[in-house]
């Protein structure tokens, strides 16, 4: 059944909050924004509401639903908020756009499918080892001294469901109360609310759009105190796609080199997707940085596997057996499916062979489409991304604008909601990823998908006119 353009505005203001909020009815709800929402949770540090239910004889029973503090201090994902909401509306017939989620849109090549689809027909569907399969483990040893240059034993390997439960290890392992985690800005969602599951405090050091969203060194030093536990660095990066050039990293690693207590986790998930001439650098290759550097890393992006669920952790083997210690006794090892197609695709050959430099040539074709297209509207600023497939946009010049029959565009929560409105095209806002200036747009889609995104935007922009000079 068709949808009006009013009822969908409607399903999107009701639908927006209530998947932020973790609900699953959107029309139970008022009409709450994600600022809303998350003003309503900070004046709650803990719930201490009690629920009354009736027992078969009629007595009531009181329940405490009082939640864990840590709990409650963590934020959920926006990405997955708007990605889930989308998905939503695309299911009740409207017509969005979906350009909120990381996910690549190419299917997984035929060679690791067919992998996984013999690991089920030969039997391969019993436990594998908690840190994962010697096969793959090794496999990961050789493609990290293959094209990274460094060198590891299997047992400095952790196979997980996926590089975000990696991350999550890593952090519970190495940080205690109290310890700070250093965060550039913008940073990818999960990485402050990891820090704050850890009972950890999140650092966050902004940059700057002219500076390609680079950390600057000295920012750094000026920050590092004696609680400074760890270093989260991203790169190629996510939300922004900037690449650290090797001498910005290796003036990073002089500074880290003075703190014996602060250790590096470098976010790799991306390396293979990156547009020359730039180039990756893995943190653990510069002097000094193997003994205090967690690298991670996974199948998702570059090869197209973001349902199979595989991930690792590389490092020295004290830090990495706490990560394996943790996974022992929370999911165990990943699906042993899972990692025969993640075997095959490290045998793809050098940085995924061709399947991979094929959708990376996609990538960078619609990159480079967005970053002209956008360019040329009034009020926009642009750092090009050197890697990954986001596009971080400065839109800061339209808020304080009142849009007819939607209200002040007030931040990028209320422009991403004014695009899902009005352009019916979902982003995602970039107060999520620490940046309130900037929106996040995934080019994981089609050319004639992005194409057609790009109009949908500018026609929504038109009714509106910069409300500062730029």
């Amino acid at each position: 059944m068709a949808i009006s353009l009013h009822n969908s505005t409607t399903i999107s203001r009701l639908g927006f909050a209530s998947q932020f909020s973790g609900s699953k009815s959107a029309s139970s709800l008022p009409n709450l924004s994600f600022k809303s929402v998350e003003a309503s949770r900070q004046q709650s540090s803990r719930i201490n509401a009690m629920l009354k239910s009736e027992s078969s004889s009629s007595d009531q029973v009181q329940v405490d639903i009082s939640l864990s503090p840590r709990v409650n201090s963590v934020k959920p994902s926006k990405t997955v908020a708007i990605t889930d909401h989308a998905t939503a509306l695309a299911q009740a017939g409207v017509p969005v756009i979906r350009l909120a989620a990381g996910e690549p849109d190419f299917d997984t090549p035929t060679i690791i499918a067919d992998a996984g689809i013999n690991a089920i027909r030969e039997g391969y569907t019993r436990y594998t080892p908690n840190a994962g399969t010697s096969e793959l483990r090794t496999a990961i040893c050789h493609k990290l001294k293959e094209e990274n240059g460094i060198s590891y034993t299997p047992d400095q390997i952790v196979v997980s469901n996926g590089a975000k439960q990696s991350i999550l290890q890593a952090v519970l392992a190495v940080c205690s109360p109290g310890d700070e985690v250093i965060i550039p800005a913008p940073y990818w969602v999960s990485y402050p609310e990891m820090a704050r599951l850890a009972d950890a405090t999140p650092v966050i050091l902004p940059t700057l759009i002219s500076d390609n969203f680079l950390l600057d060194p000295e920012l750094l030093e000026s920050k590092i105190t004696e609680k400074s536990r760890l270093l989260i660095l991203c790169s190629p990066s996510n939300p922004t796609g900037s690449v650290y050039p090797k001498k910005l990293l290796e003036k990073i690693a002089e500074i880290v080199a003075k703190h014996p207590r602060l250790l590096v986790l470098s976010d790799e998930i991306y390396e293979h997707i990156i547009y020359a001439p730039a180039t990756h650098t893995s943190f653990a290759s510069l002097p000094g940085m193997w003994e205090r550097t967690l690298i991670v890393n996974g199948f998702s992006k570059a090869f197209a596997m973001t349902g199979w669920r595989l991930g690792y952790i590389a490092g020295p083997k004290h830090f990495v057996a706490a990560c394996n210690k943790i996974q022992s006794q929370s999911t165990s090892g990943a699906s042993s499916i899972a990692q025969k197609a993640g075997v095959a695709a490290l045998g793809l050959g050098y940085a995924g062979g061709e399947a991979v430099s094929t959708m990376v040539k996609a990538f960078r074709e619609r990159r480079d489409f967005l970053v002209k297209s956008f360019g040329e509207l009034e009020g926009v600023k642009i750092s090009e991304p050197q890697g990954a497939f986001y596009l971080f946009i400065d839109f800061s010049s339209y808020y304080g604008v009142e849009a007819e029959g939607f209200g002040k565009i007030e931040n990028s929560e209320s422009l991403c909601r004014y695009f899902l409105d009005n352009a019916q095209v979902a982003l995602v806002p970039g107060d999520a990823f620490g940046d309130d200036s900037c929106i996040r747009i995934s080019y994981a889609a089609s050319l004639t998908t992005l194409q057609a995104a790009f109009e949908r935007i500018k026609k929504a922009l038109t009714s509106l006119r910069p409300a500062v000079a730029v």
